[in-house]
């Protein structure tokens, strides 16, 4: 499952979450809440599979670079073999083997940068996406702790002064 679905399902979870009043605060279906969070971690060894089957990709495409640099070389030595008694010929034909290998080799050079780029900006991605999700899911339990504590205390001092509570009844 896409990591950015399951951000999506994570945050219509928290839009769906019923708001206690009188706060900032949202009660959420803890055991939908953990299934995103279980499916989250099963996602993203998927990502990371990912970025390594592209850096598989990109060692399949420098081998084959290397290969055709291998294939030129050899095409051009033998044409070279073929006219040795004719030194300009030898000459031009090792010349463009040259630029051949050389060309190869900035093509292969060029798709490994691609590659790289690719990697470095798809694990960046992934990378600030877990830092959000962290942050937002420390952010809530941070909340719920505080919220909680809160709501002790107050049951703590209704308990501890009834004469309060019966107060308060006559009011309503």
């Amino acid at each position: 499952m896409d990591i950015l679905h399951l951000v999506d399902r994570l945050e219509e979870l928290f839009n769906e979450s019923r708001l206690i009043p009188l706060t900032h605060n949202v009660i959420v279906d803890e055991d939908r809440m953990l299934e995103i969070i279980d499916q989250m971690r099963i996602s993203i060894p998927e990502e990371v599979k990912k970025a390594q089957q592209v850096l598989a990709q990109r060692d399949r495409v420098l081998a084959q670079s290397q290969e055709e640099a291998n294939r030129t070389i050899a095409l051009a030595k033998k044409k070279g073999d073929e006219f040795v008694s004719r030194d300009a010929i030898v000459e031009a034909a090792q010349t463009r083997a040259e630029q051949i290998i050389d060309q190869a080799r900035a093509d292969a050079e060029a798709v490994r940068r691609d590659a790289d780029d690719y990697i470095i900006e798809t694990l960046g991605s992934l990378e600030a996406e877990l830092t959000r999700l962290i942050t937002q899911a420390r952010n809530g339990i941070a909340k719920l702790t505080a919220e909680k504590q809160i709501l002790l205390q107050t049951e703590r001092e209704t308990s501890a002064n009834p004469e309060v509570e019966e107060f308060e009844e006559v009011e309503e």
